[in-house]
This record gives C-alpha cells, sequence and structure tokens, in this order.
C-alpha cells in the first residue's frame, strides 16, 4: 500500500468559483497528501473575469482547459470538470483527486469518487456549501493557506483576526470529548495522532488553522480547562508522543 506522500493526485480547478491569488499555497497545500500528477483548469478563457490565472498557469505547468459558456445560466465548466475527473477515474492511473471549487455541484462527483476508493481533497473558501465539503475525504479552506493569510493581515490586522479564525465553543469542545471518548484507553488517555485522524473523519474540514494553530497540540494545550495533556518518550531522539485526556 502506497504511502500517504506516494499518491498520485488529480488537481481539477474550477477557475469560475475559485480566487486565482494563491494557488502556489494550495499547490503547496496539496504537495503534503502526494504528487499532483494532472493539473488542469477549467474556465472561459475568452473572458476577462479569469484573466488573472494566465500568469499562474505558466509558473506552475497547470493546463487551461478551454469551455465556452454555451447559454446564460448553466456552468459548462462544471459539466467538463466532472466529465474529466470519470475519464481520468477510469483510466485507474490516479490515487486520488483535489477538486478545487467553492461550488455545491461537484458534491455528486466527490461522493462517486469516494466510491471507488479514491481520496478525494477540497479546497474552497468558507462560503462553500456543506454537502460538498462532507462529500470530501479533506475539506481545506483557502482562507487558511498561507498566502492569502499574510494578504489580508496587512489591510487591518485586528479585524482580520477576527474574521479569519472559527470560534471554539461548546459544539466544538464537545466534538473533542466525544472523540477522546471514542478512541481512550482504561485511564482514559488517548494517542493525539489518532485524536486528529478521527476528527477528520468525523468533521472533514478541521484543521487547527482554522482556530488560529498551526497544529493539534498547542489547540488542545490551549484547552487547559478541558483537557490534561501528557508528553511520554518514544524511544526516539526529540520525538514524543503525546496523549489527552478529559478532565474530571
Amino acid at each position: 500500500m502506497k504511502e500517504q506522500n506516494d499518491l498520485n493526485l488529480a488537481v481539477l480547478i474550477d477557475a469560475d468559483n475559485i480566487p486565482y491569488s494563491n494557488i502556489k499555497g494550495m499547490l503547496d497545500e496539496i504537495a503534503k497528501f502526494g504528487t499532483p500528477s494532472i493539473k488542469r483548469i477549467y474556465g472561459d478563457w475568452t473572458r476577462p473575469t479569469v484573466s488573472g490565472w494566465k500568469p499562474a498557469l505558466l509558473e506552475h505547468a497547470i493546463t487551461p482547459i478551454q469551455q465556452y459558456s454555451y447559454t446564460t445560466g448553466k456552468n459548462a465548466t462544471d459539466s467538463a470538470m466532472i466529465i474529466d475527473a470519470m475519464d481520468i477515474l477510469h483510466s485507474d492511473k490516479i490515487d486520488g483527486f483535489c477538486l478545487v471549487s467553492s461550488d455545491s455541484d461537484f458534491t455528486r462527483l466527490a461522493t462517486r469518487l469516494r466510491e471507488s476508493s479514491k481520496l478525494v481533497i477540497g479546497i474552497g473558501e468558507k462560503k462553500t456549501p456543506n454537502p460538498f465539503i462532507v462529500a470530501c475525504d479533506k475539506f481545506i479552506y483557502i482562507e487558511i493557506i498561507g498566502g492569502k493569510q499574510i494578504a489580508e493581515k496587512k489591510k487591518n490586522d485586528t479585524q482580520i483576526e477576527q474574521q479569519k479564525f472559527d470560534k471554539i465553543d461548546r459544539k466544538f469542545i464537545n466534538l473533542l470529548k466525544n472523540s477522546i471518548d471514542d478512541i481512550a484507553d482504561d485511564d482514559g488517555w488517548a494517542f493525539l495522532a489518532e485524536l486528529g485522524s478521527l476528527i477528520n473523519k468525523k468533521k472533514p474540514d478541521f484543521d487547527p488553522r482554522n482556530y488560529g494553530f498551526n497544529k493539534l497540540t498547542p489547540l488542545i494545550k490551549s484547552l487547559q480547562k478541558h483537557f490534561e495533556i501528557d508528553e511520554r518518550e518514544s524511544g526516539k531522539r526529540n520525538i514524543k508522543h503525546i496523549f489527552v485526556k478529559i478532565k474530571d
């Protein structure tokens, strides 16, 4: 079985529903999951609204797919992307797909690809409808990917900090507690890496960066009122196994 970072991925981008400002950040994020063997972007390249994409396509070797808008109100780009995805699926040369869009029209496609045992990663804006998010194995918000965050911070640090991060509310705390209960040993301790994997299965758009933390460990440490942390030696230099427990 292939390791995650050895997976061959098909990256399909909907130019009509995604900003081009952080394409490098998106591709860097995708590289954490595997190698983007196929990189295609779909849009009507005769329209000025997608002209900003063109320099990024050359810099990152992304193949543009021309799709004319035949009629008003119909998104031909979605259809072209879906047809290509199914062709790639049946070629059986790809281990997973990255669908870059904020459009719920790709919900059924994501579901179909997962039914074929393919990894499906979604990338889109926070306005993305929930059905598409939960249809993916993992969903990543563009707003938390490096370049866009930095650019926004320069506008108004205080305002952006309030808009950018999700609130750690009672619902999220309960998600953590229930997930710890699901995998804890007899003493109540849960291995943090397993906890992160389980939460991602329950909530595909979970990412510590949504709450202002780079990793899960500092996020849990910030919640000392609710959880205990135990760092145990792993037998390897500079590597510790981290366990978490619900406070009584």
